[in-house]
This record gives C-alpha cells, sequence and structure tokens, in this order.
C-alpha cells in the first residue's frame, strides 16, 4: 500500500472516530439537557469520553509502534536450553529468500511493509501498519474499547430517542438534532457490528495464543489428519488460557486494559511441551508433497521447455496452416497408421485399418463409399479449435442411412423383419425410393399394424 493511500486510510479512521464520539455530544447529548452543564451531564458523559480516550490512545499506539522486525544477522541459537528458537520446514531453519535473513519462529515476511515481521498477525489497512509483536496488545485493547465505546454511545443516543418519544412536545428534537441521531445511527451500528465480529475471533485467538496466519495454518493441519496424511499434533504455542494473555497484555491482570509493552523480545516464544521434537517442525507439512529425502538429489532442467511427459515432444502439437497441418497429418500417417480425425463416438468414425469406409486427410470428414446409392457429398473441412471440433454441416440422411445400415448388417445382431410393401399402396416404387429410409419404415410399420 503506498504512503499516501495508507494516510487516507488513517485519517478517514479518524475522521468516522471523532465524528461519531463527538457529533452525538454536541449535536444530540447537549441540547437534550438544555445546553447546561450538570451533575447528571457529566455522569453521563465523563465515563464516554473515557473510553472515547483510551480509543484513540490505542489506536496511536499501533498506528505508530514497529510491530517488530529481525535483527540484521541475526541466526537461531541452536544451543538453548530453553526450548526449540526455530521451526523446521524440512531439516534447516526457517529462512526469508526476499530479506535474505533467518527468520525466527512465528515470523512472517509482508509484502505491504517488504519486512519479516515477528509474531505477524496480518497487515491492516485501517492502521497503514502490520499488527505483530509489539504492537499486537494495542491492537487488541483498540478492539475492545471500539466496542465498549460503540454500545455506550447507541445506550446513550436510544436513551434520548426513547425520552423524546415518551416526552412532551418541548421535549422532541430539533431538526438538526434528528439529523444527526439518524447519521450517529447510520456509522455506529455497522462499525460496532463490524468490529465486533472481527474482535470476537481476535479475543479467541489471543486465548489460543495463536495469530490469523497461524490460524490458517492449524486449519492446514487439522485437513492433514482428517485425511489420515499426519498425526495429530498439539499447537505448540498453547501454554494455558492465562499465560497466553499474559504474554500480550502483560503479567498483571489489573493492567491488561491499560497500554503496556508484551513479554519477551519476539525472537523466541515458550512452548507447551519443549520435549516434543514435533514442536520444532510447527506447521507439519504433508508427507506426499515433500521432495525425496536424497541429499544428493539435483534438479536438472531439460533442454527445451517444451516438453510433454518424460522429456518428448507434445504429440498433439499442432503447426500453424492448413498446408503445414496437413503435411504434418500425412507423416504422422506414415509414422503411426491411421489416425482418425474425428472422436470415437462420432458416427463416422472408423476403428484403425478401416481405409476403405474413411478419408484420413485432415480436411475431410469420413465419406461413404460401399452404398452406390450415397450421393456425392462436397469435402467438409474439419478446425480444431479450443473447445473441440468444428464441423460445417453435411448431409445427416446420409449419415443416419450409413449408420442403420452397419448396424442392422452387423452379422449376429439383430433379426430383421423388414415387411413386405402392401399391394394397395398408391404410391409409386419411384416415389417411394425418393422418400427418407426412416420415413419407408415408419410407413411400413403403420401399415403393418393395420
Amino acid at each position: 500500500m503506498g504512503r499516501l493511500l495508507g494516510r487516507l486510510f488513517v485519517g478517514g479512521t479518524l475522521f468516522l472516530i471523532t465524528f461519531i464520539g463527538y457529533s452525538s455530544q454536541i449535536f444530540i447529548i447537549w441540547p437534550w439537557y438544555g445546553s447546561v452543564l450538570s451533575v447528571e451531564l457529566l455522569a453521563l458523559l465523563i465515563p464516554f469520553n473515557a473510553l472515547l480516550g483510551m480509543l484513540l490512545w490505542n489506536y496511536y499506539l499501533v498506528v505508530v509502534t514497529d510491530p517488530g522486525r529481525v535483527p540484521n544477522n541475526w541466526q537461531p541459537d541452536f544451543q538453548s536450553e530453553d526450548g526449540y528458537e526455530v521451526k523446521k520446514l524440512t531439516r534447516g531453519p526457517r529462512f526469508c529468500r526476499t530479506c535474505e535473513n533467518y527468520k525466527p519462529p512465528r515470523a512472517h515476511h509482508c509484502r505491504q511493509c517488504k519486512r519479516c515481521v515477528l509474531r505477524m498477525d496480518h497487515h491492516c489497512p485501517w492502521v497503514n501498519n502490520c499488527v505483530g509483536h509489539f504492537n499486537y496488545g494495542h491492537f487488541i485493547r483498540f478492539l475492545f474499547y471500539v466496542d465498549i465505546a460503540c454500545t455506550y454511545h447507541l445506550a446513550m443516543v436510544t436513551k434520548r430517542v426513547l425520552h423524546a418519544s415518551n416526552g412532551r412536545f418541548w421535549d422532541e428534537p430539533s431538526f438538526l438534532e434528528l439529523i444527526f441521531i439518524i447519521l450517529n445511527y447510520t456509522f455506529c451500528i455497522p462499525v460496532l457490528l463490524a468490529v465486533g465480529g472481527f474482535s470476537i475471533y481476535h479475543f479467541n485467538a489471543l486465548r489460543n495464543n495463536t495469530t490469523t496466519i497461524e490460524g490458517w495454518e492449524k486449519d492446514k493441519v487439522a485437513t492433514l489428519v482428517r485425511r489420515g496424511k499426519i498425526q495429530e499434533i498439539k499447537f505448540p504455542y498453547h501454554i494455558g488460557v492465562r499465560k497466553n494473555i499474559a504474554a500480550v497484555l502483560g503479567d498483571s491482570a489489573w493492567l491488561w486494559c491499560w497500554p503496556g509493552p508484551p513479554q519477551g523480545n519476539g525472537l523466541k516464544y515458550p512452548l507447551a511441551d519443549p520435549s516434543d521434537p514435533r514442536a520444532e517442525s510447527w506447521p507439519p507439512k504433508d508427507p506426499n508433497a515433500l521432495p525425496p529425502d536424497d541429499p544428493n538429489h539435483t534438479l536438472t532442467l531439460p533442454s527445451s521447455p517444451w516438453t510433454y511427459e518424460n522429456g518428448a515432444l507434445n504429440p498433439y502439437l499442432q503447426p500453424n496452416g492448413m498446408v503445414r497441418r496437413a503435411s504434418s497429418s500425412r507423416r504422422g500417417k506414415k509414422a503411426h497408421g491411421h489416425i482418425s480425425s474425428v472422436p470415437p463416438y462420432h458416427p463416422d468414425y472408423r476403428p484403425p485399418g478401416d481405409d476403405d469406409t474413411f478419408s484420413d486427410s485432415p480436411g475431410s470428414v469420413g465419406s461413404i463409399t460401399d452404398d452406390e446409392d450415397a450421393p456425392s457429398n462436397p469435402r467438409s473441412f474439419v478446425r480444431r479449435g479450443s473447445e473441440g471440433y468444428e464441423v460445417r454441416p453435411i448431409n445427416r440422411e446420409n449419415m443416419l442411412r450409413q449408420h442403420v445400415l452397419e448396424q442392422v448388417h452387423e452379422p449376429g445382431r439383430y433379426n430383421v423383419y423388414v415387411p413386405e410393401t402392401p399391394e394397395s399402396s398408391s404410391t409409386s416404387e419411384e416415389e417411394e425410393e425418393e422418400l427418407p429410409l426412416a420415413s419407408r419404415v415408419e410407413r411400413w410399420r403403420k401399415e403393418a399394424a393395420v
């Protein structure tokens, strides 16, 4: 995200917060109390402004706090006795090829920030910053105060609306007050619904000591376990609900709502079971997707990028142009025998070797040559396209006739009964010959049924 666009997102967020927070007090609550300072007014607005102040403070901290970056030339400590410090994909520590540096556990590369972020959760456009190890606690508090402040705001404005609906005519809101009541409802309710659902997800992630990226990884691991590809493995960073929350918001539960630094430096995290060797390789990979465990294996590229299966050329590649395609087809026929130009389910399909009834030229469809009555058809061209075969219209009557004759004359397939032509028929033999075969058979059946 560009610098200007990120600043626009932050400015829009600040405008939304201040509009909801202060327009309700100035244009709704203050006129309701007669524009006079009183104890009841202070008792109503002081808690709301305290929540609004904590919301803005935590939002500022999320925006300006560096989520954490990997130190230059950092390397994992393989001799540490406090537990594992690296996650292994195969047999080595995680390495970022973009930053050209080792990655600590739970760190990921952000394409927006163009660097690796410690305990990266996600890149948030509304704060124009990554949410990582050092500002995740501020982000959780920001969501918490948004939920509480919006709920308090809706209760305060709704109380004013109920008082006006049950009061006398002099307590009715003015036109300006009514406009701001509608605007506050319009802005506050969608914010509460959207941020509320987002808060539920992140509060649950805080409870389980899981980031958004690790939540995706857990879903993939659950799929692999369900399919029986790997054994069930416990998430290695779930060390208990109390410790999970303390790792982000601080040790003292009384100060969880107050901004403070998280535990640790973001380069090492305690594990639930340091003695479990599988915790070192989170997330576990699909064993079928890994390359063979051969240390001497080297990747050899083919000599040409136009390869097919075992390195040979693709035999189905067709040259451009009708003439070159025809010559290629003739060469293919000489080398590989007869190749049909229509699919097997086509009525004109002939098996290999049946050349007397099929023309294998690439620009024609099989013609009927074994029947003397078949009229000569002009050459029909076949064009091979991305969607299959495109054939110009041909004589469907001859196609049906040939198909019926082939099915009927196959030895041992049918016992055919052809009724004799009734003598009382008024149709001459010449006129009957001109009728299609299907029409003649249907007429004979009707006359035989009579």
